[in-house]
């Protein structure tokens, strides 16, 4: 029975259910609509939902990267999205009436994108890979568990609502992007984030002066660029509060920051040209403990590019910034520990060797062989090596770093020279590379695991 005491229009949707372990818990959408949820068409179907959004997810990111952008963007994507499956579900177990008109959680999104500058064109791009990866899922389940001798009008007959469903969500999505557009475009908040994504992308047709006034920001001075971002959404203020924070503690005296997505944006800070704060003569280094505090204490991360001068200047350190926040984003994918604050200065050599990550993971594998391969015990001893080679083969400095005893050290060196089967000087640059990059990015480099055994 449904929430209103009728039976399902499709009993077969009382059935579904998800293929692996998935509990409500997981669920994007706030509890009170899991719990009307569930109690309009089960607890399965619901965890079918919520197993069957993980999968249309990846595919939209995969095929429309643009509509992530960051673990808050992709998170507020997971909910929206998760809010279209339900309500399809609710269309086709209790009519199209049955469904709640689009919430937040869906036109929320859309109007994220409007300020995120992608086109709309891509927006429905994602609607339709969406609808397809969404369709194929009811329409495989529709065959298993409904009788041979209905499944082909079944099937036709939720094409059909599905696709009359979609195209009214569609609709209204269209209409939520294009109202969204015409008063944001008009904003103060638009103009600055356009003038500043022209100054990224074709500084040399710009009047410095006349960029410098509309941003009220001199752009013909030293700057130093972050990026900062959470890993779930949060309010435009306490963003650009951390980002004040943190490029004031790198010796900013001026600021620009610039919203770009759920949980994301770009900042640069006005620093002195000789690398000092400005005031007592002290070093920025030496505010990075202050830095990486305030950020884990707001449960945010931030990577810094290096000073440069003048519009080049703001380019290349944003540049750089954003090539430190992906090296987080590989490690995180990696399963390393979080950095709340990246220098880019400390993982450039990273970050240049992962800009063809696929490339990267050919070099890693042919130089390492064997040692390449995943798990704990091999980790531990291309860890070894990698801090052997650095500290130019000093066992005590290497014991000391890993909290091994010395012996453990000479063992795991001497055993990950024997599976390198090569002596530790051949090739002595490129394996230490080899080692860094798979320190660094671990199974995204190594061996497949079906190469493990």
């Amino acid at each position: 029975m449904t929430k209103t005491g009728r039976p399902p229009r499709r009993a077969w949707i009382a059935r579904l259910g998800p293929r692996g372990e998935v509990g409500l818990n997981r669920a994007a959408s706030p509890h009170a609509i899991v719990d009307d949820a569930v109690a309009r068409i089960g607890a399965d179907p619901v965890r079918w939902a919520i197993e069957l959004n993980s999968v249309v997810l990846r595919r939209i990111v995969g095929e429309v990267p643009a509509l992530g952008g960051s673990p808050a963007a992709v998170e507020m994507l997971r909910r929206g999205n998760e809010a279209t499956t339900l309500r399809a579900l609710f269309t086709l177990a209790e009519g199209p009436a049955a469904a709640p008109p689009a919430d937040e959680a869906i036109l929320g999104g859309i109007r994220e994108f409007v300020h995120r500058a992608i086109p709309l064109e891509r927006v429905l791009h994602g609607v339709r890979v969406g609808h397809a990866a969404t369709t194929e899922a009811f329409l495989r389940a529709c065959a298993e568990l409904v009788g041979p001798e209905d499944a082909v009008d079944e099937v036709t007959a939720i094409s059909r609502e599905l696709f009359s469903y979609v195209d009214e969500l569609s609709d209204t999505m269209i209409r939520t992007y294009l109202a969204e557009h015409e008063v944001w475009s008009t904003s103060a908040a638009a103009a600055r984030a356009d003038l500043v994504r022209s100054l990224l992308s074709d500084a040399a047709s710009m009047d410095v002066d006349e960029a410098s006034r509309a941003l009220g920001y001199n752009l013909r001075r030293t700057h130093e660029a972050v990026v900062v971002w959470s890993d779930s959404p949060k309010g435009g203020s306490a963003l650009q509060a951390a980002a004040i924070e943190v490029l004031q503690a790198r010796g900013a005296t001026t600021t620009l920051v610039i919203p770009v997505a759920s949980g994301r944006l770009w900042a640069w800070g006005t620093v002195p040209p000789d690398g000092t704060d400005g005031t007592d003569g002290t070093h920025p280094a030496d505010s990075w403990e202050t830095i990486t505090e305030a950020l884990s204490r707001q449960r945010m991360r931030a990577a810094f590019g290096t000073p440069g001068s003048g519009v080049a200047g703001f380019r290349r350190s944003h540049r750089e910034a954003e090539r430190g926040e992906r090296v987080e984003r590989l490690r995180r994918e990696a399963g390393r520990a979080p950095r709340y604050a990246t220098a880019y200065a400390d993982v450039a050599a990273i970050a240049l060797l992962a800009t063809d990550l696929d490339a990267a993971g050919d070099f890693v594998r042919r130089e390492l062989g064997g040692l390449a391969a995943r798990g704990a015990p091999m980790e531990a001893l291309r860890t070894t090596l990698y801090h052997y080679i650095g500290a130019e083969r000093s066992l005590v400095d290497v014991a000391r770093r890993l909290h091994v005893a010395r012996g453990t050290v000479t063992y795991r060196v001497k055993r990950a020279q024997e599976v390198l089967g090569h002596d530790l000087d051949d090739r002595r640059f490129a394996l230490h590379t080899a080692l860094a990059l798979a320190e660094e990015l671990g199974d995204a480099v190594l061996l497949p695991r079906d190469a493990d055994r």
